[in-house]
């Protein structure tokens, strides 16, 4: 039987080497039977909690990653990746939403066609993956995100992704009354220009 310690020192050797964030079974195999990983893993977490890592799970994979409040040090350090344009962002946010999501599926809800290389730069990025194809005629390919997607915004689930309310909290949605009122308010005063 392998001591407690021993066990903590093994699961927390493997996740720093590992390429990949790991599953408490890819764990499980990588430092051997006897290893209590869930008792590890929750040991490991509380070490790294208040350092300059910390140990984190985004779905259902596990991970060390700097602490939320240093990333700043490291902003200056890291090549800045190339940005996603407007269709590929609506892609993505369609697909997270509504995962798993068709081609099809995409493009009724956008209301637009969509370039087969917006979908290949989200699956370059890591963030979208083939989901299977659904049984029906044509049998359409099916999209969904991956476990790099939830750790590139920091989400443990998708549960965690932000709702209508969250969004028009943070400005990002306008009500559309208000919209629809500032619509109204604008042909309001052009006409009294007019006049």
């Amino acid at each position: 039987m392998i001591e407690p310690d021993d066990a903590v020192r093994a699961v927390e050797a493997a996740l720093f080497a590992a390429a990949e964030p790991l599953t408490a079974a890819d764990l499980a195999e990588h430092v051997g039977l006897g290893v209590d990983v869930p008792a590890a893993l929750a040991r490991l977490v509380d070490d790294y909690a208040g350092r300059g890592v910390n140990l984190v799970e985004r779905g259902g994979r596990w991970h060390f990653q700097t602490a939320p409040d240093l990333a700043h040090i490291l902003r200056r350090e890291r090549e800045e990746p190339r940005r996603l344009s407007r269709a590929a962002v609506e892609t993505l946010a369609i697909i997270a939403y509504h995962e798993p999501v068709s081609r099809a599926d995409i493009e009724a809800i956008r209301g637009v066609q969509i370039s087969r290389g917006t979908l290949d730069v989200l699956m370059e990025a890591g963030w979208v993956r083939p989901a299977g194809r659904r049984e029906v005629p044509g049998r359409p390919l099916t999209y969904a995100t991956t476990p790099a997607f939830l750790a590139h915004f920091g989400l443990e689930s998708r549960r965690d992704l932000p709702g209508i309310e969250d969004l028009k909290a943070a400005g990002l949605l306008d009500p559309i009354e208000a919209a629809l009122a500032d619509m109204g308010q604008l042909e309001l005063e052009s006409d009294g220009e007019d006049a």
